[in-house]
């Protein structure tokens, strides 16, 4: 699994790939806003995929997602992306309101960015005219190390996605202001696939079981020892169809050391054995 490991300060980052590798599964320790320059990038959630092209702005929250980059025919995958924490964005919200009394509220909601962590928007010529000058600062070395330049790109992003009514960026955006709720967060995807209990999993959280549940059945809409299953049997279905990987080299992986009892949960959360789903599969790409 890939991770994006937490840094300092927000990070402009240009990533360029020449080939189709198949889908991949990525750990986000922070938020991303990504621009495709090139190429279209699918991002799974089971069997079905979201599609975002080339000239689409997309979210990515904190966590476990699984992505898939396809280059143009004779070109590269290319896209820019954006990663920030949430003490970054509330200080950026913050200086937007004080400083430009840039009218911040939470209003927006439709079907296509509700309860998902995964958000794409076709970008408007604004926007890609930002991120065409974004892209030429990067091929300049522009920002080096330099904290407030990307400071202020980062601001003029978030200026940008908020002033847009029907963005669907912009509810993901300030959905990431509560900083107690993105340390629950974190703490629960951070520990997916550890062998660990709700109890100790509500002590790392620093709350009592009885909160700890509450808290996460409101942000995740299950309870957490179902979330926990159904999170690792994604993940073992993705190992299914993108790798060649044993049943039980999976299982264990996925934190389900009993290879009877994980072909047994796999079989009812999907109607068929693992065996039978990835054969099923291979058919498909024959």
């Amino acid at each position: 699994m890939n991770e994006i490991t937490p840094l300092q300060q927000p990070t402009i980052v240009k990533y360029t790939q020449s080939y189709r590798n198949g889908i991949q599964a990525t750990t986000l320790h922070r938020h991303a806003i990504g621009y495709v320059l090139g190429g279209t990038r699918y991002v799974y959630h089971g069997d079905a995929r979201q599609e975002v092209e080339k000239g689409t702005v997309y979210y990515l929250g904190v966590g476990n997602h699984y992505i898939e980059d396809v280059p143009e025919a004779g070109k590269s995958f290319e896209q820019i992306v954006f990663f920030y924490d949430t003490l970054q964005i509330n200080q950026i919200l913050k200086h937007l309101s004080l400083n430009y009394q840039l009218d911040i509220r939470n209003d927006h909601d439709c079907p296509n960015c509700h309860g998902r962590t995964e958000v794409s928007y076709p970008a408007w010529n604004g926007l890609k005219i930002f991120f065409n000058a974004v892209d030429q600062y990067l091929s300049d070395d522009v920002f080096g190390r330099n904290a407030v330049a990307e400071n202020l790109k980062m601001t003029e992003l978030v200026y940008l996605l908020l002033s847009e009514e029907a963005c669907c960026l912009k509810k993901s955006i300030l959905n990431n202001m509560d900083t107690s709720m993105a340390s629950f967060e974190q703490i629960v995807h951070d520990n997916i696939f550890t062998d660990i209990s709700i109890e100790e999993l509500a002590q790392k959280c620093n709350r009592s079981l009885t909160a700890f549940k509450k808290e996460f059945k409101k942000r995740f809409n299950e309870p957490p020892h179902q979330w926990c299953i159904h999170q690792r049997l994604a993940h073992a279905r993705l190992l299914l169809v993108s790798t060649g990987k044993s049943v039980n080299q999976i299982g264990i992986e996925c934190n389900f050391p009993n290879t009877s009892h994980f072909i047994k949960l796999f079989k009812k959360e999907y109607g068929i054995t693992p065996v039978a789903y990835r054969n099923a599969h291979e058919k498909v790409r024959v």
